[in-house]
């Protein structure tokens, strides 16, 4: 009778038997470009990369609101992508800010003091380094307090 009652369900249903498991669409995605830069947001032009291996880094970087980040440079290019808030990048030497807000993406600077800062709710940024082994992602200057 089990048997009867699973073949009566798999007959029930046209072509169950014989459709593939992992049946996928091949087709192209939509890529939106959100940064393609020669130089950082502040207008500082990149410069030439070392001729060693290079090591890309990902992360995941949480402020909490109102906080400024302490003061540091970036030795590396590296671009970011605010996922939620707001953040304002300030350069120390010029006193340039730009503010970057949910969606919107940013070259950053490469050897610029420079900080960022909260707005009225925490700041989440995916923030990707191109550098090579062994070189920081952020190096802190002045009080020598990392940025992360």
């Amino acid at each position: 009778m089990r048997k009867s009652l699973l073949l009566s369900l798999l007959m029930a249903v046209p072509g169950l038997l014989a459709a593939p498991l992992s049946a996928q669409t091949v087709a192209t995605a939509h890529a939106d470009t959100l940064v393609k830069s020669e130089s950082s947001w502040n207008g500082v032009k990149y410069v030439a990369y070392p001729s060693t291996s290079p090591q890309l880094t990902v992360i995941k970087l949480t402020i909490p609101a109102h906080t400024a980040l302490p003061w540091h440079k970036h030795p590396v290019p590296n671009a970011g992508y605010v996922l939620a808030g707001q953040l304002t990048i300030e350069d120390r030497e010029s006193g340039k800010k730009k503010t970057f807000t949910t969606g919107q993406a940013f070259a950053e600077s490469v050897n610029d003091v420079h900080r960022g800062i909260s707005g009225d709710v925490p700041t989440v940024l995916i923030l990707t380094y191109s550098g090579t082994k062994g070189t920081p992602t952020s190096i802190p200057v002045d009080s020598k307090q990392p940025e992360y």
